[in-house]
């Protein structure tokens, strides 16, 4: 019988991903507030855009500041941090008086956006035993999923006049028991080992792995692989090292379709489209609701499959689900659905994509980058893969409605149909399995001669 895995493991996962919660609340409020916020300010749909997608822009640089504060300060100073502002961002934006500090307060939402988004997964991938990685690191899109689900609630609940700014203030809650509760929480132990800490490493991997576990060959193998991969001091300049492209061109891939997918297409605009096309303002939100259910689904089905059937699985059995949702979803919007079968057609598609993508992307995207990024450059890494998941965002963001506008929603769809399509090719060929794989086994992987997928295909934990 193998050895309990020690509770502070779970608080660590818990406490952590209540960043994820807020990433998921900040980025999914949105879509109930704008349904206000284009009546009340008189929004063009440009404008809208606008107001969906600074929040975005600001994640782009909270990505890449959060990378450079974790290689000085450490992963928990950071994920520290991140909740103050979250914090901050989230009075402000309800105080705004104008759509201008509405807009700056969005920006620095996205600051804390950003920095959750990159460091969260590191931290928790750094201190979790192997055997159960998957399934803690999933913890964190599964709490952006209910995050969105407490979003799309609030905003039926508060749909009244003004309820927006109630909506952007409740926010305060999570952000300050994510700070308070980080100050309790160990440092990453592969980071105190690169910085030489070799004695309080060893203390938190005592309180972190079963007890009999073998801390010291842990330790060991830690610091081998940190001074193989040749810590730097400025481990930017790390990331064009040939050994480091595969893995880093994997990342920054995943996270690139976890957006041209069309999940926050969906996300953020799902009731205005909706609206747009006849369904009603209560029947909108009300769907949105439903996808936020979907999300939570798709969160704990995600979580047990990535540790059951493995990432790469996970992603090669649920991405042909969502490009047929979202297939059919372009077919229906040939003509504005007119009849009640085809407006629960589109719901049922809707729902049925979020659940498939959910599970197949969105599962796997926040555990790829930081499980086969080296440990070197797991900081900035990681806040690059960021960058781009948010880059893209920011476009889908900024040009759906305008899409819908110039191509329709079925030109739109199909386009998302695509790139569901393309994705599944990417995987198959490019992506490994790193199910049951500790860090240092994986990274060892990338200093083979073997191309990566099978380099790692051939080792035994």
């Amino acid at each position: 019988m193998s050895a309990r895995t020690p509770r502070l493991v779970y608080a660590v996962a818990g406490v952590a991903a209540l960043g994820g919660l807020l990433f998921g609340y900040d980025t999914g409020i949105i879509a109930g507030a704008l349904l206000q916020l284009r009546e009340d300010l008189d929004l063009s749909s440009r404008e809208q855009e606008i107001v969906v997608s600074v929040i975005l822009l600001g994640a782009m640089v909270g990505a890449l500041i959060a990378g450079r504060l974790a290689v000085r300060y450490g992963r928990r100073s950071v994920v520290t941090g991140v909740a103050v502002v979250f914090g901050l961002g989230a009075i402000a934006a309800a105080l705004s008086p104008n759509v201008a500090v509405l807009i700056a307060s969005r920006f620095v939402l996205g600051l804390a956006v950003g920095g959750a988004s990159s460091m969260v997964p590191v931290y928790i991938a750094e201190l979790s035993p192997p055997v159960i990685r998957g399934r803690l690191m999933v913890a964190f899109q599964l709490m952006v999923a209910i995050g969105q689900l407490i979003s799309f609630v609030c905003g039926l609940v508060l749909a009244e006049a003004g309820g927006w700014r109630l909506m952007f203030f409740l926010a305060v809650i999570p952000a300050v028991v994510l700070a308070i509760g980080m100050v309790f929480l160990p440092e990453s132990p592969r980071w105190l080992i690169e910085r030489g800490r070799r004695d309080e490493a060893l203390r938190t991997l005592r309180r972190l792995r079963p007890h009999g576990a073998d801390i010291e060959a842990e330790a060991e193998g830690i610091a081998a692989v940190a001074t193989s991969s040749g810590t730097v001091a400025s481990p930017w300049r790390s990331l064009g090292q040939r050994w480091v492209r595969p893995a880093l061109f994997i990342a920054i891939g995943i996270a690139a379709f976890s957006q041209l997918t069309g999940i926050n297409a969906i996300v953020y605009y799902a009731p205005t489209i909706l609206a747009d096309a006849g369904f009603g303002d209560s029947v909108a939100l009300l769907t949105g609701v439903g996808i936020g259910v979907m999300l939570v689904i798709a969160g704990v089905v995600g979580a047990i499959a990535v540790d059951k059937i493995g990432r790469r699985r996970t992603m090669l059995w649920f991405l042909p689900g969502s490009a047929l949702a979202m297939a059919v979803l372009s077919v229906v919007f040939i003509d504005i659905p007119s009849t009640d079968l085809q407006q629960w057609v589109v719901i049922g598609s809707l729902f049925a994509y979020i659940l498939f993508n959910g599970i197949g992307m969105q599962a796997v995207v926040w555990l790829i980058g930081p499980e086969i990024l080296p440990l070197s450059i797991r900081g900035p890494g990681v806040s690059l893969s960021t960058l781009s998941l948010w880059a893209f965002d920011l476009l889908i963001a900024a040009t759906a409605l305008t899409a819908i506008r110039l191509i329709g929603q079925s030109g739109t769809f199909a386009l998302y149909a695509l790139m569901n399509v393309l994705c599944i090719v990417f995987v198959a060929r490019k992506v490994p399995e790193t199910k049951g794989r500790s860090l240092e086994e994986i990274e060892n992987a990338l200093h083979t001669p073997e191309p990566f997928r099978r380099a790692l295909a051939g080792t035994r934990s």
